[in-house]
């Protein structure tokens, strides 16, 4: 049961199949579906000499190449193909949807193709983005959209839950698996996909979803990011989440162009754990270990270059050349791996974020407010401390502190105000309305019933491996739930008549409103730890603390214009 496997096969078929020089023809999602899984050079192992989008307005015919579409099932790409097969400038058409075709579009296509040029259509059930083994991503562009009541935007919010229901579905038949699904009972919108998604999978296309049967049922379990507002606030330390916040991670890319004294070569630069050896290894490493780890490979590639540069005969040179490729192949990666964590760390060192990170931790993991308001509060009479993470610093002690010591949040909010950045105060109140004390499920804190407590108390007196990652989101106390049969009914209650017998052995685990690399490494953690439960984690976009924030103004702008 994992992700990249299942997508990887599903653009391996669809090239291995066909002979030839090819043209891959992607649209917006797609593209990104297939770069996380496919390098460009293992592209051209199968014969792709050509990538284009559906919507290029090239006409130039090339009627040796033949043209293997991969495309979202959707009205707009329908009409993109529509024209393709009116004047085709391919030779043959062979067409993969990543989803259920709705049966009108096939006969839209058939009625298209008058040069009869398309030799295939096919459904490969790969909507989503794997960006790592057990870590998938929808990538939605209006990702506020869930926070919005369903009044305010019905149109928006049905295209919302439409695309994740999709996404959610093509992951179940890439896994050929039909599950029992759940969902977070505070939410609105989690029930309402997991509604939607059981109506797919149990009656409008129950066929399709009817493989055979295991002894115990995988499990959906549909969870609201609301429930956790803390875990995509806080910097973080392992080398995967800390990029993210830091530079920026996109389709397992990472963009480098706007940072000072990047070397031209390193401007993009890949970040996968299925393409990159040091990087798979190191990528749940606190920033520390990172540091060494990553000084033992340069030292080791100083030792390849020395040996490189004794060349003396002919034999020697003949070995340099055989072993050209890979020298030159561990040079990018070193360079790659330096370039950024150099930047991380001048960030890191200018926006003092050691210091800062160490309060973040407090407030998240231990109790103590009259600590806490003093420390934010210094923090925020800091001219130093950057905007943005004085934002942080209120939100989190207001999320900890809501209902303990109102009149001090107050103060902290009226001194956050008086910085002329729009919308600082208003973020916070609109943080409390979408996901305080009273609208979460889950025990965030470990305050609320005294094993939590006890745990909490047991931990601290054990002390942290690390101050800067003793965090752990709630979804840790989710999963550990869930592997102990312990996943309460009346907060997570089922869909239907269908109800899990047993512990789950596959659990797939959606959060509306996106995933955090730190829960992704709590996923990963926990398979590696062989409970004898799997698990994969998807959500509608991975989030860090900025773009967290950005779709909380994108919100509050929406229900000004609401208002106004």
């Amino acid at each position: 049961m994992v992700v990249v496997s299942a997508v990887r096969d599903y653009v391996n078929r669809m090239l291995r199949d066909i002979s030839g020089m090819k043209v891959l023809v992607l649209d917006a999602n797609t593209v990104s579906i297939t770069s996380v899984v496919f390098s460009q050079s293992e592209l051209l192992q199968k014969e792709v000499f050509l990538v284009e989008t559906v919507d290029s307005l090239s006409k130039e015919v090339m009627t040796h190449l033949k043209a293997v579409c991969f495309l979202r099932p959707t009205a707009e790409n329908i009409q993109h193909l529509k024209r393709h097969l009116s004047n085709p400038r391919f030779g043959e058409y062979h067409l993969y949807f990543s989803n259920i075709l709705k049966t009108h579009y096939l006969q839209i296509l058939g009625d298209s193709d008058e040069h009869e040029v398309v030799q295939q259509v096919q459904e490969f059930y790969a909507d989503f983005v794997s960006i790592d083994p057990y870590h998938f991503t929808l990538n939605m562009p209006s990702n506020y959209i869930y926070m919005l009541p369903p009044v305010a935007d019905p149109q928006s919010t049905q295209l919302f839950c439409d695309r994740v229901r999709d996404g959610i579905s093509a992951v179940f038949l890439a896994l050929k698996r039909r599950p029992i699904i759940r969902y977070q009972r505070s939410s609105d919108i989690a029930r309402r996909i997991a509604l939607e998604t059981a109506k797919l999978m149990y009656e409008e296309e129950s066929a399709l979803f009817d493989f055979r049967r295991s002894e115990i049922s995988p499990l959906l379990l549909i969870l609201d990011r609301r429930d956790d507002p803390v875990t995509p606030l806080l910097n973080q330390w392992t080398y995967q989440a800390m990029v993210h916040e830091l530079l920026e991670i996109k389709d397992n890319k990472v963009d480098l162009r706007n940072f000072i004294k990047v070397p031209k070569d390193q401007q993009e630069v890949v970040l996968s754990s299925e393409q990159d050896a040091f990087f798979k290894a190191n990528m749940f490493e606190n920033f520390g270990d990172l540091g060494m780890n990553i000084k033992r490979m340069v030292d080791e590639f100083q030792q390849k270059a020395k040996s490189n540069q004794n060349i003396q005969t002919l034999e020697d040179m003949a070995k340099f050349v055989d072993n050209y490729p890979e020298y030159k192949k561990m040079h990018g990666n070193v360079s790659k791996h330096v370039t950024m964590v150099t930047e991380m760390s001048r960030i890191v060192d200018e926006r003092k974020l050691m210091s800062l990170s160490q309060t973040e931790q407090e407030l998240a993991c231990n109790a103590g407010q009259v600590a806490a308001f003093e420390a934010v509060m210094n923090y925020l009479n800091d001219e130093s401390v950057s905007d943005v993470d004085r934002l942080r610093l209120v939100m989190l002690y207001a999320l900890r502190y809501e209902k303990e010591s109102p009149i001090q949040l107050e103060q902290l909010v009226h001194k956050l105000a008086s910085r002329p950045t729009r919308y600082k105060s208003g973020l916070v109140h609109f943080l409390l309305k979408q996901a305080g004390v009273d609208k979460r499920t889950g025990d965030l804190f470990g305050n609320r019933d005294f094993f939590n407590r006890a745990r909490n108390m047991a931990r601290g007196l054990k002390g942290v491996e690390n101050v800067y990652t003793q965090h752990q989101p709630l979804l840790y106390n989710t999963i550990e739930s869930i592997v102990k049969g312990r996943l309460r009914d009346i907060d997570y209650p089922f869909v239907g008549n269908h109800y899990q017998q047993g512990r789950p052995q596959e659990v797939v685990i959606f959060v509306v409103g996106g995933t955090t690399y730190e829960e992704a490494r709590t996923v990963a953690l926990q398979n590696g730890a062989n409970t004898g439960t799997r698990i994969i984690l998807g959500g509608s976009v991975v989030l860090n603390s900025k773009r967290y924030n950005s779709q909380n103004i994108l919100i509050i702008s929406c229900y000004l214009n609401i208002i106004t």
